[in-house]
C-alpha cells in the first residue's frame, strides 16, 4: 500500500524531498533545480550564491550561543542518475519522479528513485529552514554534475568556502562512517568497420538479455551482479563459432556509473540454422542463468525471429569484437589491503554500441590508489590495442585518501556511540565521492561522510528506507549541536 510521503517520519525531511522530486535533474541538464534551490534559499531569507558552473552555496547564521563555533559545510549533489525499466513510460527531461512507500522503504514507479543524493539535499533543506536546531554557522554547498563527471566539485573556487569542516551527506549505509573513497577515469574505446550486405537466404535473431538488477558501479561492483554485456558476449563466445551466423549490431549498457541491465543484439542467421541456433543459445543461456542464480534470479533471455537486416559486421571484425569484450575484465581487480572485504580497484564495461560501420565501447575505471587505477587502464588499452581499437581517457578524478587524525571523524564516531550504543564502521567506499576533490581545493578541510541507508543506487530498485533515514536525521542534528563545543 503507498501513502503519502507527507506522512513519514520525519515529515521536515520527506517534504523537501517530495519537492526536490518534483524538479527534474538529469546530470548535466540542472539548470531548473539550481533555479529551485536558489529560490528556497531566498524564501528565507539567507545569502544564496550561485558561482558560474551552477554550484549553489546558501549561508546560514549560527544558532544563538554558537556564534564562536567552527563554520561547518553541509555538501550534497543536486544531479540524480536517470535509468528506468523498458516498458516505462517516463520522461527524465519533464517528469518528476512517481514515488511510492511500500513497507519500510520509498521508491520510485519504474526509474531511479533519486535518493542518492536527494535525500541529503532534502535533510540540508531542512536544517536550513529549521528555527529549532542548533547548529555552528553553516554554508549549504548544493554541488552539480556529480553522476556524469564531478564537475561541480572540480570547477569550485578554492575562496568560495570558508567552513574548515565538511559533512558530505552521500553515503548509503546508515552505520558507516566514510573517511574515503575511490577516484575515477572514463575510458573509451573506438573503432569502425566496413558493413557487408547481408548474404542472401539469412534471416534476423533479435537476442535480448534482461533481468538484471544493475546497481552502482561502484559500491555494488564487488557483490557478482550480472553485467548483461558479459553476459550476451559470453552467450556468442560459447554458440557462434562453427556456425555461419554473422552479428550485425550489438547495443548494452548506458550510464558508465549504472551496472549495465540490459542488452540486445541482432544476428543474421542462414534459415536452415535458425532452429538449431536458437536451440544452441537458450541451452547456453541456462548454464549462464544457473551460476548467476543465487544473485540474478530474474536473469532473463528473449530471443525472436526477424526478417534479415541489411548489412552485418564482417566475420572477422565481429569475432575480434566478442574476443576483446571477453578480455575486458568487469568487476573487481584488487581488494583493499586497509580496508578488509572493500574493493580497493574495479572496471565496469558499461556500454557497448557496434553496428552501422562503428563500434564504441564505454569503461569507468575506479581505484582509491592512483597507481593501480593507471595499472588497470594500462591493462584495458592493452586489451583494445591487441583488438586494433583507439582508447581515449576523460573525466578523471582523485581519490579521497583516509585522514588517520581526523578530528571529526572522532566526533562522530563518539556521538553514534552515545545515540545508537554500538561502533559506527569506518570505511573507504569504492564509489566516487565529491570529498576528494573539494580536499583538492582546500586541503586543510577535516571531511565525513555519512547518510541514510540506500539500496540499489543508479537501478530502478534503488529504495531508500524510511527508519533509517530517522536514524540519520536524529544522528545529523545531535553532530551539529555538538561540533566544536
Amino acid at each position: 500500500m503507498s501513502t503519502p510521503l507527507s506522512a513519514l517520519e520525519p515529515q521536515v525531511v520527506w517534504k523537501h524531498f517530495e519537492a526536490l522530486n518534483a524538479v527534474p535533474r538529469p546530470s548535466k541538464k540542472e539548470g531548473r533545480v539550481i533555479a529551485f534551490m536558489e529560490e528556497f534559499g531566498r524564501s528565507l531569507g539567507l545569502q544564496t550564491d550561485t558561482d558560474a558552473c551552477g554550484n549553489v552555496c546558501i549561508r546560514k547564521p549560527a544558532s544563538p550561543g554558537m556564534e564562536g563555533r567552527p563554520t561547518v559545510v553541509l555538501q550534497a549533489h543536486l544531479d540524480m542518475v536517470h535509468q528506468k525499466n523498458e516498458g516505462t513510460d517516463f520522461d527524465f527531461d519533464s517528469d518528476g519522479i512517481r514515488m511510492v512507500v511500500q513497507g519500510d522503504w520509498v521508491k520510485a514507479r519504474g526509474t531511479t528513485l533519486g535518493a542518492d543524493n536527494g535525500l541529503g539535499v532534502a535533510a540540508i533543506m531542512a536544517v536550513l529552514e529549521s528555527d529549532t536546531i542548533s547548529h555552528p554557522p553553516l554554508e549549504a554547498l548544493f554541488t552539480i554534475d556529480e553522476e556524469t563527471g564531478m564537475t561541480g566539485a572540480k570547477n569550485l573556487s578554492p575562496d568560495w568556502l570558508n567552513g574548515r569542516i565538511l559533512l558530505n551527506l552521500d553515503t548509503e549505509e546508515d552505520d558507516e562512517l566514510n573517511v574515503g573513497c575511490a577516484g575515477g577515469v572514463d575510458l573509451t574505446a573506438t573503432a569502425t568497420y566496413t558493413p557487408q550486405p547481408c548474404p542472401p537466404g539469412h534471416v534476423g535473431l533479435e537476442i535480448k538479455v534482461s533481468g538484471l538488477q544493475g546497481g552502482h558501479s561502484g559500491m555494488d561492483i564487488h557483490k557478482g551482479l550480472g553485467n548483461a554485456n558479459k553476459i550476451m558476449t559470453r552467450l556468442f563466445a560459447e554458440v557462434l563459432p562453427g556456425t555461419d551466423a554473422l552479428l550485425s549490431r550489438f547495443d548494452g549498457g548506458n550510464l558508465r556509473n549504472a551496472i549495465p541491465r540490459e542488452a540486445r543484439a541482432l544476428l543474421a542467421v542462414p534459415s536452415e540454422q535458425a532452429g538449431t541456433l536458437e536451440a544452441s543459445i537458450r541451452l547456453a543461456f541456462a548454464g549462464i542463468q544457473e551460476d548467476f542464480a543465487p544473485v540474478e534470479p530474474g536473469l532473463d533471455l528473449e530471443i525472436e525471429t526477424t526478417v534479415a537486416p541489411a548489412v552485418v559486421i564482417p566475420q572477422p571484425d565481429g569475432q575480434n569484437l566478442l574476443r576483446c569484450l571477453s578480455g575486458v575484465l568487469s568487476g573487481p581487480y584488487y581488494m583493499s589491503y586497509q580496508f578488509p572485504d572493500q574493493t580497493e580497484t574495479s572496471n565496469n564495461l558499461a556500454r557497448v554500441k557496434a553496428g552501422e560501420g562503428s563500434i564504441e565501447i564505454g569503461c569507468l575505471t575506479r581505484s582509491s590508489r592512483e597507481s593501480r587505477k593507471a595499472d588497470l587502464v594500462q591493462s584495458l588499452e592493452a586489451v583494445f590495442h591487441l583488438a586494433g581499437y583507439h582508447t581515449e581517457t576523460g573525466g578523471d578524478y582523485p581519490g579521497w585518501a583516509p585522514d588517520p587524525n581526523s578530528e571529526i571523524l572522532r566526533v562522530l564516531q563518539d556521538r553514534y556511540q552515545a545515540l545508537f550504543g554500538d561502533e559506527p564502521k569506518v570505511v573507504a567506499g569504492h564509489g566516487g565521492l565529491e570529498c576528494g576533490i573539494i580536499k583538492g581545493h582546500y586541503p586543510d578541510m577535516d571531511m565525513i561522510s555519512f547518510g541514510p541507508t540506500i539500496l540499489g543506487a543508479h537501478s530502478p530498485d534503488e529504495r531508500a528506507s524510511i527508519s533509517s533515514t530517522q536514524k540519520f536525521w536524529g544522528y545529523l542534528k545531535d553532530v551539529l549541536a555538538t561540533i566544536g563545543a
